[in-house]
């Protein structure tokens, strides 16, 4: 079993990324968070990506909004980071204030600053096969993850737990292309899929991106099978909160090839190509 270190990955394609951003003379890519409210999950996780964003010398601004800021003050800002050439990203933290209409924010950015990929262009150019637009990029990070862990992925049976339009429905997308790191084919199985153990029980490579803590169980997977998890799921344990994955990690790892954990699997991976499409948004203005 080898454990596949999402850390050490991401690590070297923010290198690439610190390396490009240094070449650059004049104004550097620009990445601007929106959070509304303080959900303490999301400002952990803005903290961390502009931490990542300072690291490769991509600049990060800020636009903190109350809980209870209505649909109409979100858009009208949103529409001034569309219209503001210095900003090469807009990344809205999910989730929203139940007052606000997630899918209709998504659509008011501007495709060509969705760095995070959730826009319904970005989302029909990566359905397509086509490459000008941004892919999301927790389901980018699971192909980049494969791939820099020499996984092959042509003719091989994926299994996809969830189909959340995040990562489960991208995630196919992205694996049945025809082209290098794809390939495959897709099963998508979800709450209300019957026989879902015998289904998993014939993955080649297993992906459990529910939300659903230690949901998956040695009895699930096949001997040799790959297992990437992206669940993220917050528990307490003898009065001490922990961050665990929708796979039983201890038990499951016996059986498998390839297994990513969690933290330090996929969550880095999803940070680095924030990054990337960042300064791909950057470089296309040029």
């Amino acid at each position: 079993m080898k454990i596949i270190d999402g850390r050490k990955i991401a690590s070297a394609i923010e290198t690439h990324i610190a390396e490009a951003v240094a070449k650059i003379h004049g104004r550097k890519p620009a990445l601007s968070f929106i959070l509304v409210g303080e959900n303490p999950s999301s400002v952990a996780f803005i903290k961390i990506k502009k931490k990542k964003c300072a690291e490769v010398g991509i600049l990060s601004l800020d636009r903190l909004l109350p809980n209870d800021t209505t649909e109409e003050r979100l858009i009208e800002e949103i529409q001034l980071l569309n219209a503001n050439p210095k900003v090469d990203g807009i990344l809205v933290q999910l989730p929203l204030p139940k007052q606000i209409q997630t899918q209709k924010i998504i659509e008011i950015i501007d495709p060509a600053k969705d760095v995070d990929g959730f826009h319904p262009i970005n989302m029909g150019k990566m359905l397509l096969g086509q490459l000008d637009g941004f892919f999301s990029c927790t389901p980018y990070g699971v192909v980049l993850l494969l791939a820099h862990a020499n996984i092959d992925t042509r003719g091989k049976h994926v299994v996809i737990l969830g189909r959340s339009n995040i990562v489960g429905k991208p995630l196919a997308a992205l694996l049945v292309q025809k082209r290098d790191h794809s390939d495959a084919t897709v099963t998508i199985a979800h709450s209300h899929t019957k026989n879902i153990k015998e289904i998993c029980t014939s993955a080649d490579i297993l992906v459990a991106a529910m939300g659903n803590p230690h949901f998956v169980t040695e009895d699930m997977v096949k001997n040799g099978a790959v297992v990437i998890d992206v669940g993220v799921n917050r528990i307490v344990k003898n009065g001490k909160t922990l961050f665990v994955g929708d796979v039983d990690f201890e038990n499951v790892a016996k059986k498998c090839s390839h297994i990513s954990p969690v933290p330090g699997g996929v969550g880095p991976m999803t940070i680095a190509v924030l990054l990337s499409n960042t300064l791909l948004s950057y470089q296309k203005k040029q």
